[in-house]
């Protein structure tokens, strides 16, 4: 893409509908009609050029769309004379600024409008998960000494990389598996030792830094690594035969157990994958399934004839037709740094079929072929691929039943007046006041949004004090002016509501925030849930629904919180003395410890004594040692 597209902004018309929306049809219908209206004066600045242009609210991007034809493309909009509960209509009816950015070519406006998406990610485009969101496994060839690692994002680094993995915990059995079956080194710099660690006295590593591995030997281990995750285990599996027959006609038995508990391993780890493609080709396949306004999308990929890994999708109101949802997807999909494979198996083309398979090729360097295939075992691919994505529509469906069930018991037993979609939980975590931490984890729909939850350093108090903690933490939580809950929770009893209460009154948020507390149990008495206006503790049943949910809540942001206030209490156990004086950074620290030999040593010396350290000068031996004998005073 050119340097210059971004200089190309044209002037940017704002189109004003009215501030608050409305959800009766006819109020949509009008905020439509205002758009459509003052759509005519901004279209006479629009170019007829390729481009991409961005639907906006006061506060966020709606949509991103590009065209061939920008003037003619936003001309539809111009034109729209669907119902009010269309999407569009509802899309319409949200936007007060359109944005439009010129290329010189399509396929710089290809590009450009996937980069906008993975951006801002639009409510009305399909939204690839960020990259780091999927691990990958990532095998560093380009060091002298490879290693096997897990990786949360891919980048153009040099090493190899293999998936993405849709389950963690999964990948991570896998990984132990494979470091067991081909041992490499397990540090992350290779120095010199004199004797080898841990690692290689477990036969789990064969030692670089200590100068024991064969190079030819490493890099053999690495070749078949490499086999096996690009689905090619057969080759292996033939090769450690081929070795375990040597060994056994030169009378080497040990060695020939050793290579047949490796086939009989690796076999064992991978007699998973049972579902074979066509042929020794990779193919990745995408299926799709719709309900109402909701689209869920699944892609095998298939490595040498193997399904290798499942990448799922799921869009709850996309904008546009199925064309162009399977574009987008694509686009977001695959990159230079992860081409696609040879062969795509499609339910149908994409919207711009050949601009797509142009830009696919030039990532993958190669040819690249779509496929919509209707018969034979190519159509029996796409139809799993297909039955992938109709049950995440079905867990989706599930959840969401879940959710409105669980969102009627908290209205219910909580006597709360409109459902907490947005709902968060506050803990206070600590050491007799030291190393104190608030740890605030968000819910939406029932379902924990680890990206928002937060941690919170208390900074007032270095002494007990729950209350002045959590006094401190929702003032810096409702003082930024983000997303704010429907209901907030708070762990301990009425004097930990009082607190809530008081920081929402001075915030002016109140009436705007819901809030309860929830007491651990005590003596068999079971948890007890304690709401504004009321003295008694509300009486919920042991295994309410409503009790679990906000026991699960409360637990979950104590644990978060415990996890940091532990790696606090550990940084502050391993950290010196030293650290805490001013004027001595880590060289100098370095040089005062070769040259005394101790803390003690430094602690007792001289401020001459101290002068003659290297890069010690006077004035800061004087402060030095003013700081060192204050400690012992």
């Amino acid at each position: 893409m050119s340097r210059d597209i971004l200089h190309c902004i044209l002037s940017i018309d704002t189109i004003r509908l009215r501030k608050q929306l409305g959800t009766i049809v006819t109020h949509t219908r009008t905020q439509m009609d205002n758009f459509l209206k003052n759509a005519q004066t901004f279209l006479s600045t629009v170019s007829h050029g390729p481009g991409v242009y961005l639907m906006r609210d006061a506060d966020m991007v709606l949509y991103v769309g590009k065209a061939r034809d920008l003037h003619a493309r936003l001309s539809q909009y111009s034109h729209f004379s669907g119902p009010a509960q269309n999407k569009t209509a509802l899309l319409l009816a949200q936007v007060r600024q359109v944005q439009t950015i010129v290329t010189h070519t399509e396929n710089e406006a290809l590009l450009l409008e996937a980069a906008l998406i993975k951006r801002h990610r639009p409510k009305y485009n399909v939204v690839l998960r960020d990259d780091k969101g999927y691990p990958w496994i990532q095998v560093t060839v380009q060091e002298a000494w490879p290693r096997l690692l897990i990786s949360r994002r891919r980048v153009e680094d040099g090493s190899r990389y293999f998936g993405p993995y849709s389950s963690g915990p999964a990948l991570r059995e896998s990984l132990k598996l494979l470091a067991a079956l081909f041992p490499l080194r397990r540090c992350r710099t290779v120095y010199q030792r004199s004797r080898p660690c841990l690692n290689h006295q477990m036969q789990c590593c064969p030692a670089p830094c200590a100068g024991l591995a064969d190079p030819q030997a490493y890099q053999a281990v690495v070749a078949e690594l490499l086999l096996v995750l690009s689905g090619k285990q057969q080759q292996v599996v033939q090769r450690l035969q081929e070795a375990m027959h040597s060994a056994a006609a030169e009378l080497r038995f040990e060695e020939a157990a050793l290579y047949r508990d490796r086939i009989h391993n690796l076999n064992k780890t991978l007699e998973h994958q049972s579902i074979a493609g066509i042929g020794p080709q990779d193919q990745d396949v995408l299926g799709i399934a719709r309900q109402d306004a909701a689209v869920a999308l699944a892609l095998l990929q298939v490595r040498s004839g193997t399904v290798s890994a499942v990448q799922e999708v799921f869009a709850a109101d996309p904008l546009g037709k199925a064309q162009g949802i399977l574009q987008q997807f694509l686009m977001q999909c695959y990159a230079a740094h992860n081409p696609p494979p040879k062969e795509l198996l499609l339910p149908f083309l994409p919207e711009d079929p050949a601009l797509i398979q142009r830009q696919l090729q030039e990532w993958r360097q190669g040819p690249v072929h779509f496929f919509v295939p209707q018969r034979g075992k190519k159509k029996s691919l796409l139809a799993l691929a297909t039955a992938n994505a109709a049950q995440i529509l079905a867990s989706q469906e599930k959840r969401q039943a879940s959710w409105e069930g669980l969102a009627r018991s908290l209205c219910t037993d909580l006597c709360l007046a409109t459902v907490p979609e947005h709902i968060e939980c506050l803990d206070i975590s600590n050491w007799a006041g030291k190393q104190a931490v608030a740890s605030l984890v968000c819910y939406i729909e029932g379902e924990h949004v680890a990206a928002r939850s937060r941690i919170f350093r208390i900074r007032l108090k270095d002494e007990p004090d729950d209350y002045a903690m959590m006094a401190e933490a929702l003032q810096r939580r409702f003082s930024t002016g983000e997303n704010f809950p429907q209901l907030l929770v708070v762990d301990g009893g009425k004097g930990q509501l009082a607190v809530a209460l008081r920081i929402l009154a001075e915030q002016g948020l109140r009436q705007q925030v819901a809030v309860l507390a929830l007491a651990k149990e005590k003596q068999n008495e079971g948890e007890k849930v304690f709401l504004p206006g009321r003295s008694a503790p509300l009486p919920l049943p042991r295994h309410a629904p409503s009790l679990l949910f906000l026991m699960r809540m409360r637990d979950q942001a104590h644990h978060f919180g415990l996890k940091h206030h532990r790696k606090l209490r550990t940084q502050a156990g391993l950290r010196s003395s030293l650290d805490q004086m001013k004027g001595l950074g880590p060289k100098r620290k370095e040089q005062l410890l070769q040259s005394l030999g101790s803390y003690q040593r430094i602690q007792a010396a001289s401020v001459d004594e101290l002068c003659q350290v290297p890069g010690i000068g006077r004035s800061l031996a004087e402060s030095l040692y003013q700081q060192l004998h204050s400690q012992i005073s």
